[in-house]
């Protein structure tokens, strides 16, 4: 994991994605392997709930580390090791429009995020879905034409595991017509059938005119739906589904304090049955900040029955750790292991050629005694500035070549990552309710 000779050519397209996304202090989609370090403990257990999921089983993780500490990088390393491993993968970003839980669209609107980045092994950048359809109605094909049967027999047979689940009817109807669209060569009727499946029809009677369903995805019904979906990629010949949800402190950061115990009482759903082992082939991995697992007045421990669940163990303190719970603290990253990282992130801008690296080894101990003295052991803790400003380095070194590393250390400007988060708090959400919202104590008389 933390190999500090890093070998061999990198492609020139994934040279570009990972300089251009370090460079705009972002996360890569590709490459992740070529500049992971360190952590090595808590992929291993993450890999095993990946395993677990593929053997039929739930898991469900909170990746809980500080602003800027490389919680998106952990999150998509673990969702391209899920692809390898011939899971489907879903994953999106909560914001102020996309939620949980919501009764305006929101939640519908995350759940159609999902299905747009809807990944496999050979489509990893996402828009899978049709594919994955496909695949469903293509295994049942070679199913009944072994078996001597009629296919759309063979198809409703398979389809009848989908019924004991909410909304499983329907599900079932829809896969079904993209059938009948697949045999008659409708390709309107597919594409019904995957705009349905995509969360993206906005009434019930657009739905019944297009495939004679009386049922839309709606807010209420994302969980269960994702719930069906895992059933489903199971069916299709893969191995299960993993959910990715990052940024989940804008939950933390909702004003209204009704709108965010519905949020937290959908996650507490999830995570009961997840731990009860009732959500065959379904894993989550979401992605937050200390302060919104801790807060006990806008996190998650401010909900009792999540606080309960999600306590750390009393029995795992100093410097013994469990990676068994629920909740996995990301382990900040040594100075040994961000030299490492400057190294492979050399040997990726060189795109594995040796002879075109411009700064020395020298180069990388004077670049972090540089970030020492200006911003402490954050340079290493939350390196996300401390990685743009090496990329940066990096391209003025190349594109000069008479440059002197030396020299340029002394313009490099750094600063430790603020958490927006941790921000003080607009009149609204500091006490004041917005217009129409209802939160908490609104007047007050003696």
């Amino acid at each position: 994991m933390t190999d500090a000779t890093p070998q061999g050519r990198i492609r020139p397209k994934d040279r570009d994605a990972i300089v251009q996304s370090l460079r705009a202090g972002v996360v890569p989609r590709v490459g992740q392997q070529h500049i992971q370090v360190g952590r090595a403990e808590e992929v291993r257990a993450l890999v095993r709930d990946v395993e677990r999921i593929a053997e039929g089983g739930s898991a469900i993780r909170f990746v809980i580390g500080e602003y800027g500490s490389g919680k998106t990088f952990f999150l998509n390393l673990i969702r391209s090791i899920a692809l390898e491993k011939r899971l489907v993968t879903l994953h999106a970003d909560l914001n102020p429009d996309r939620r949980l839980h919501a009764t305006d669209g929101k939640a519908r609107s995350l759940y159609a995020e999902l299905m747009r980045n809807l990944a496999t092994r050979a489509r990893p950048e996402g828009g899978a879905l049709a594919s994955v359809v496909e695949r469903f109605v293509s295994s049942a094909l070679t199913d009944a034409k072994s078996r001597e049967l009629n296919p759309e027999v063979v198809i409703r047979e398979k389809l009848a595991a989908l019924s004991e689940l909410v909304g499983g009817y329907d599900f079932a109807e829809v896969i079904a017509a993209y059938w009948r669209g697949h045999d008659t060569g409708n390709e309107v009727l597919k594409a019904d059938a995957v705009k349905w499946l995509r969360g993206e029809f906005s009434t019930r009677t657009d739905a019944r005119k297009a495939l004679g369903v009386r049922s839309i995805i709606d807010d209420a019904d994302v969980y269960d739906q994702l719930k069906l979906l895992a059933r489903f990629v199971r069916l299709s010949g893969y191995d299960g589904l993993m959910v990715c949800l990052d940024e989940l402190v804008n939950l933390y950061k909702m004003a209204n304090t009704k709108a965010r115990a519905s949020n937290y009482e959908q996650i507490l759903r999830i995570l009961n049955d997840c731990l009860q082992g009732s959500a065959e082939g379904l894993g989550f991995i979401l992605g937050g900040t200390p302060e919104f697992l801790m807060d006990t007045r806008r996190g998650l421990y401010s909900y009792e029955a999540l606080q309960s669940r999600l306590a750390q163990n009393t029995f795992a303190v100093g410097h013994l750790v469990d990676y068994s719970s629920p909740v996995l603290r990301l382990a900040n990253l040594t100075p040994e292991d961000l030299y490492v990282l400057l190294t492979k992130l050399r040997h990726v801008y060189s795109a594995g050629d040796a002879s075109a690296q411009r700064l020395p080894d020298e180069g990388l101990h004077g670049f972090m005694t540089h970030c020492s003295e200006r911003i402490g052991e954050a340079y290493f803790r939350t390196p996300r500035s401390t990685v743009t400003a090496f990329i940066n380095l990096l391209a003025v070194l190349e594109q000069n070549p008479g440059a002197d590393w030396k020299e340029l250390l002394g313009g490099v400007e750094l600063a430790a990552d603020i958490n927006p988060d941790l921000a003080p708090l607009s009149e609204t959400e500091a006490g004041a309710p917005a217009a129409g919202a209802d939160d908490e104590l609104a007047s007050f008389k003696l």
